[in-house]
């Protein structure tokens, strides 16, 4: 079964949410248009709404991220849901029961949808195409392959900011692109929305080595890649590249890479700084660029919740229209 038949049903609804490449750019703006509508609720006093009441949706973390989980638990509590977190690190699923059994327990438990984050790509995928028909799947990052609701949230802090003309923005993800799913997701998400220009910066040693392929600019030097820019998208860097060789120190990429003040003046003078968190300060770029005037950091935290909001709430709508 193939990524657009498996994510949309025959009305080209939402029925999972895998990846961004499934999507079309209709569905992709119905999306952010739906998160647009839950921001408001995150403002009021009373932060929910009735639209899952009855509902149980788990959290299966195969992988730890308590910023990715909590998110998407408040998330659900806001639409009324009932919420499973189930830690599988400490679960049946180390003494050796497989996902698929794993996944038989809890729909006999009448879970109506799966949050799943896992170290394998393709998990996610794997589990849509075995789940039972009236269950939703929502990947919440696989391996390296895909983290679509980060990319999701990005491009609606962008849309916030700098409008919906994306055609008009020159956008540069900067950092260790090769194992980073948020830069794949976030790439799709860009082109689908026409971005005016999508750059990729790094060293050679953390592009892939089909960079050309995923329809971004590539750039090795952050002065060069960042001139002009509207978005400058920051990417976490995993302490263990550092130690496997592929960079020299953590300073000498801080030097090379490491966004600063001074390294901004190269950027759009109204340039939009993001980036996935949590921020490693001091490698992937300072504190005054991190609390500064241009950083959305703290706001792209708050608008995860309205963008997963969106994603759930449309996947479980599905479920009701398609039973009735």
């Amino acid at each position: 079964m193939n990524l657009k038949s498996l994510q949309t049903d025959d009305q080209g609804r939402l029925r999972h949410f895998l990846c961004i490449s499934g999507l079309t750019r209709q569905l992709l703006t119905e999306i952010l248009d739906t998160a647009e509508s839950f921001a408001g609720v995150t403002e009021q006093s009373i932060k929910k709404v009735p639209l899952l009441r009855g509902k149980t949706i788990a959290n299966l973390f195969f992988e730890a991220s308590t910023r990715t989980r909590t998110t998407f638990e408040l998330a659900a509590k806001r639409l009324s849901a009932d919420v499973l977190n189930i830690d599988v690190g400490t679960s049946s699923a180390v003494k050796g029961e497989t996902l698929l059994d794993t996944l038989r327990n809890l729909e006999a438990m009448h879970v109506d949808m799966f949050v799943i984050r896992h170290a394998d790509s393709g998990a996610a995928h794997f589990i849509a195409s075995n789940v039972a028909p009236h269950i939703s799947i929502i990947n919440a990052g696989d391996g390296r392959h895909s983290h679509p609701t980060q990319a999701l949230l990005d491009v609606f802090t962008i849309r916030r900011v700098k409008g919906d003309d994306f055609g008009r923005l020159r956008v540069a993800i900067v950092g260790d692109i090769q194992h980073s799913r948020v830069a794949r997701s976030q790439i799709h998400a860009l082109n689908l929305l026409n971005t005016g220009e999508v750059r990729i910066v790094a060293p050679k040693t953390l592009i892939p080595s089909h960079a050309e392929t995923l329809g971004a600019h590539v750039y090795h030097d952050l002065r060069t890649g960042i001139k002009d820019a509207d978005v400058i998208i920051m990417l976490r860097l995993q302490r263990e590249r550092m130690q496997g060789a592929l960079l020299p120190s953590e300073h000498e990429y801080f030097e090379l890479f490491g966004l600063t003040e001074e390294k901004l003046v190269h950027a759009s003078p109204d340039v939009t700084v993001m980036h996935p968190g949590p921020i490693n300060r001091g490698i992937e770029m300072d504190s005054e660029v991190a609390d500064g005037p241009r950083s959305v950091i703290l706001e792209q935290v708050t608008h995860g919740i309205a963008v997963r909001m969106a994603v759930m709430s449309m996947a479980m709508h599905h479920r009701e229209e398609g039973a009735e």
